[in-house]
């Protein structure tokens, strides 16, 4: 399976885990809600829809609606399919959910997760994230020194371009900063030291850990959460 699959298909188990769609309302969810399937190929999604359902983490329904049956009828087309979590696909998910490891720092692969942090427990969120900041710092390191040592032999806009990239990378470490530093504080109100109960007592907000925009200065606080096709699904 190559990694682009695996993102996909642990996409579509976390949005099935919300409820069961078909293949229509799963295809406008990955564009719209997952940002980074803006791009993929729609040929793509029932192949993965059928793996998952060969090994047994889905299952298929007919679509219960009476007027889309009805429809399809009249089109002479089948009544839409509706796809199913199963309890093994949930517990499938929830293993995926679990994974710590390298390949989870990655551009999409940390996208596709960040997207599922509602759904991840607060220990992984801060191994995922603490790794994510490893690898770009890392990226970051690798620029500066790539850039310092070209800088003379590059004309002003690829000069600039090297520039806009590093400036791209700092302003996620930034933001992944502020989201650690969120999820600590959080966890920290969870298990407060003796005496500092008051404190936890005056401070509101901070649930689990996403930081929240005010309204007046822009700034972000503690607990906050952040982030027509005429084409007919039909079983394949």
């Amino acid at each position: 399976m190559s990694r682009r699959s695996g993102i996909l298909e642990f996409a579509v188990l976390g949005l099935l885990r919300e409820a069961p769609m078909h293949g229509y309302e799963l295809r406008k969810r990955l564009n719209t809600s997952l940002g980074i399937f803006r791009a993929f190929s729609y040929g793509t999604l029932y192949p993965c829809l059928k793996t998952l359902v060969a090994n047994g983490w889905l299952i298929e329904e007919p679509g219960h609606a009476p007027e889309d049956a009805l429809a399809a009828s009249l089109a002479g087309r089948r009544a839409k399919i509706v796809y199913r979590l199963t309890a093994e696909g949930k517990e499938h998910f929830e293993e995926l959910l679990s994974h710590t490891g390298p390949d989870t720092w990655e551009d999409e692969s940390f996208a596709a997760r960040f997207a599922f942090f509602g759904q991840t427990e607060r220990e992984v969120r801060m191994r995922v994230l603490e790794g994510r900041r490893s690898r770009l710092e890392e990226r970051l390191e690798k620029m500066r020194a790539s850039l310092a040592r070209t800088r003379e032999r590059l004309d002003d806009y690829t000069l600039e371009l090297q520039r806009h990239g590093m400036e791209s990378v700092e302003r996620e470490v930034r933001w992944l900063n502020e989201l650690i530093e969120s999820e600590r504080a959080g966890r920290d109100q969870r298990h407060p030291s003796p005496g500092n109960t008051a404190q936890q007592d005056n401070t509101s907000g901070a649930t689990d850990g996403l930081p929240r925009r005010t309204e007046r200065s822009g700034e972000t606080s503690p607990g906050d959460s952040g982030p027509s096709d005429p084409s007919d699904d039909t079983a394949k």
